[in-house]
Parts: structure tokens; sequence; C-alpha cells
């Protein structure tokens, strides 16, 4: 039984090891003093770090990285609450096939799925267009959205809501009193989700930028692939800074692993 329980803890260490070596590699490189990346580094600076602020390209492409990630994860808690919430307590026909429907983007690779798109938003002249690359966003938000607020309305009691409303409560102040704050974590995880979704997405938001248009990890892709310096280093190390604090965020609020959880259907 012990050798069991060591063959697990060493299974899971490695794999752990495995996951975090690009942070492991990536932020220690970005502190280099050398005029390439290095590891281990090469000195000690902060020098590309300061640089960043010289490349205006990428402080563009940051802002825009945030501010779709924003509109993203408020349009996909908008849609996908509402739709949690209708598939939860209502009895709709083929309930399990909407639900599908609903979350194929998590199963769908997501090439495929920027392809997709693309054919699809070309001619009603939607791609590479700031519009069309927020539709996608949303796209690929919303069903981590219901994924988070089905799981979160998997336990909740209904009967608190019919005691609401016998007691005079409209429908809406039902809803803002009783549902909202209970399933409130839910929500939040979701949104919390949804904007790091967003804020890291490479492979749709190839097919649907424009060569004005950039966002972060598109412009460190650009750059890698016309050289690989240091400063491209520091911007991803940013990037998995901002990643990691919003996964401890997240677990903290909802916990990570309940996303395949079960859901109520």
């Amino acid at each position: 039984m012990r050798i069991g329980r060591n063959i697990r803890l060493l299974v899971t260490g490695l794999s752990l090891l495995y996951i975090l070596i690009p942070m492991l590699v990536t932020i220690p490189a970005s502190f280099t003093s050398a005029s390439y990346p290095s590891f281990p580094p090469e000195g000690l600076s902060f020098q590309w770090y300061t640089k960043l602020l010289d490349r205006p390209e990428f402080i563009e492409a940051f802002f825009n990285s945030v501010k779709f990630a924003l509109l993203a994860s408020f349009f996909g808690v908008l849609f996908g609450t509402l739709g949690a919430i209708a598939i939860a307590k209502y009895e709709i026909p083929g309930k399990s096939f909407l639900v599908s429907v609903l979350t194929a983007p998590l199963t769908v690779p997501q090439l495929v799925l920027g392809v997709a798109l693309l054919i699809y938003f070309t001619p009603l002249m939607l791609a590479g267009t700031q519009t069309g690359l927020l539709i996608a966003h949303i796209i690929i938000c919303v069903p981590y959205v219901i994924r988070f607020v089905l799981t979160g309305l998997s336990g909740f009691d209904y009967t608190l809501e019919r005691a609401a409303m016998i007691l005079g409560a409209n429908p809406l102040k039902v809803f803002w009193r009783i549902t909202l704050p209970l399933i409130r974590p839910a929500i939040l995880s979701g949104a919390l989700f949804s904007f790091l979704i967003s804020f890291d997405n490479v492979t749709v938001s190839l097919f649907m930028v424009s060569s004005g248009m950039r966002t972060l990890p598109l412009e460190i892709f650009s750059n890698m692939q016309d050289a690989y310096s240091p400063i491209v280093a520091s911007v991803s190390s940013v990037v998995i800074i901002i990643s990691v604090l919003l996964i401890l965020i997240l677990e903290k609020l909802h916990g990570v692993g309940r996303l395949v959880g079960g859901a109520h259907e």
C-alpha cells in the first residue's frame, strides 16, 4: 500500500513539474543580463522589463487584450448565466442536446473553431474587425460560464425562491435577493475564467485579427517568429503572473476542480 502511495506521489510530482517547466524556465530567463535568452540566466537584470516601456506595440497589445477580455467576460457571464439558469430551472425539450451544443466549444479544437468562425464571418464583413474578434471571444467564454453556473446550481434549493414569491416578491426581486447571492461565487469564477481564457487566447484570435489590431499573445507569437529575445521572455512572464494570480483567485472563490464537476441537468 505504501508503494502504491509513493508511486502516486511520484507521478503527481512529475506531472506538476512538467506543467511548471515553462514558468520555471521563462521567468528566470527574463532576468538575464545577456542580449539573448539563457537558462540559467547570465547575471541578474531588470533591463528587459524596463525596455517594455519603449515598445509601444506591446503596451497597445496589452490594453487591447485587457479590453477584449473584460468585454468578453462581461457578455459571457451575461449570456452564460441566463442560459445556465434556464437549463437548470425549466424542463426544456432536448435539454441534454442543448447543453452539449452550448458547451461544444469546450471540446472542439480551437483551430477548427477559428477556421469555422473565419468562414462564417467573412461574408458578414466581421472577419478582421473588433466586433468579430469580440464575438469569437464571447463564443469561447460562454461555455465556461455555463459550466460554472450549472455546477453552482446543482445543489440549489428552489424552495427558497418559491417561499419568497409566496411572500409577495416579484421574479426580479427573487433573483436579485435570493438566487444571485447564492450563485455569486460561481458567476465570479466564470467571469475570472472567461477573462483568463480571452486574455491568453492565441488560436481563435489568429483568425480574427487584422494587421492593425493585435492582442498581447499574438504580439508575443509574432515577435518569436522573428527572433526570441529576452524581452519576449519578460512579456511572457507578465502574462504568466497575471494568469497565475487569476487562477489563485479562482481557486479561492470556487475551486478550479469544480469546473469539471457534475452539472444539474
